[in-house]
């Protein structure tokens, strides 16, 4: 099978490269030449911008893609680029989207306040309202203002002259992670630090995680099953209490302290977690699993391994700043300490 990615340059993409090389398909990655990869060999490369691909259109007739791979369709314009210049030449276009996509998340981010059933399934309420990052001062990945993956999933699957198939991914960790979202944990495990504290309502709340190489996996799966076409996918591996989580994360670190879960009256009157953890944000994969045979390659104890060696070799330049949690100083927590023995 011949595919044609868009993007597979960072992070996630050179995993799903790996593995469409491994299965013997031959591929083709487009990219901007800004991030360099190691590809494996006999892998093709062509340097462009994406806006260019409706010009190209006899360049990529002679590639003759089986399949389109988009990693990085952000907008809707982005959406229809794609499905213009490949229509007529391809058989279909897998797009990669997120599972930001559901009503859940906006009650999540207190713009709703209805609580969405969990696991969110494929076929969950998607949010009404438009653009979620258009307000935000800061755009994780620098995202355009007008990204919007619910357009790009309208544009992918309603073209009947060129099928679609759509991925659904959850927060993604491992190495390479542009979030470092388990650094400021990593950070404080290999200071020694005695405790991590998270607040009783974040403790037991449960989000959505998949590692790097078992994403990557499944959507190789989506690429090279016909039996796709069509149909969207969740994908995760780790979906469970963030107390649970972190205290996992920290047998694997080496780190002997403890994750506690501090009741709100302990915590400092103006701090706030940044959304709503009444609002759980994990889903049923169950589809992915039965109709194209996905189960993760790397376990989590594995997973975690190598994102814990990744984390420490390539510390980032600031400390991230995703969930708020981040700023909490050691004095501060020294002193809950105190009051919790």
């Amino acid at each position: 099978m011949k595919t044609f990615i868009i993007g597979g340059t960072n992070f996630i993409g050179p995993s799903v490269v790996d593995q469409l090389h491994h299965m013997g398909h031959e591929v083709t990655v487009f990219h901007r030449g800004k991030t360099v990869a190691e590809l494996p060999r006999g892998v093709k490369e062509i340097k462009g911008d994406r806006t260019q691909l409706p010009e190209m259109k006899s360049e990529l007739q002679c590639l003759s893609p089986d399949v389109v791979l988009d990693m990085i369709l952000y907008t809707e314009q982005d959406a229809l680029s794609t499905m213009k210049a490949f229509q007529g030449i391809a058989q279909r276009v897998v797009a990669i989207s997120s599972i930001d996509v559901y009503r859940a998340y906006n009650v999540l981010l207190g713009k709703e306040s209805e609580i969405v059933p969990v696991p969110l399934t494929e076929d969950s309420p998607l949010r009404q309202q438009l653009y979620p990052f258009q307000d935000m001062p800061q755009r994780a990945l620098n995202a355009p203002a007008d990204y919007d993956k619910i357009l790009v999933e309208r544009v992918v699957m309603s073209n009947p002259n060129l099928p679609g198939t759509v991925i659904r991914l959850p927060m993604v960790y491992g190495p390479k992670d542009p979030l470092h979202r388990l650094f400021p944990y990593l950070k404080r495990m290999d200071e020694n630090r005695p405790a991590i504290l998270l607040p009783e309502n974040f403790a037991q709340w449960r989000g959505c995680y998949g590692y790097v190489e078992n994403v990557a996996q499944a959507i190789a799966l989506a690429v090279t099953n016909s039996q796709a076409t069509g149909c969207i996918y969740h994908v995760a591996d780790l979906q469970i209490p963030e107390i649970e989580r972190l205290s996992y994360f920290g047998k694997a670190a080496g780190w002997q302290g403890q994750v506690i879960s501090v009741p709100k009256h302990y915590l400092p009157a103006d701090w706030n977690l940044p959304f709503n953890t009444e609002q759980e944000w994990f889903v049923d994969t169950t589809r992915i699993r039965q109709e194209l045979g996905y189960s993760e390659v790397v376990s989590q104890e594995e997973a975690l391994k190598q994102t814990i060696n990744w984390e420490r070799s390539n510390p980032p330049p600031e400390m991230p700043q995703w969930t708020g949690l981040e700023l909490f100083d050691y004095a501060t927590e020294d002193e809950i300490l105190t009051c919790l023995v």
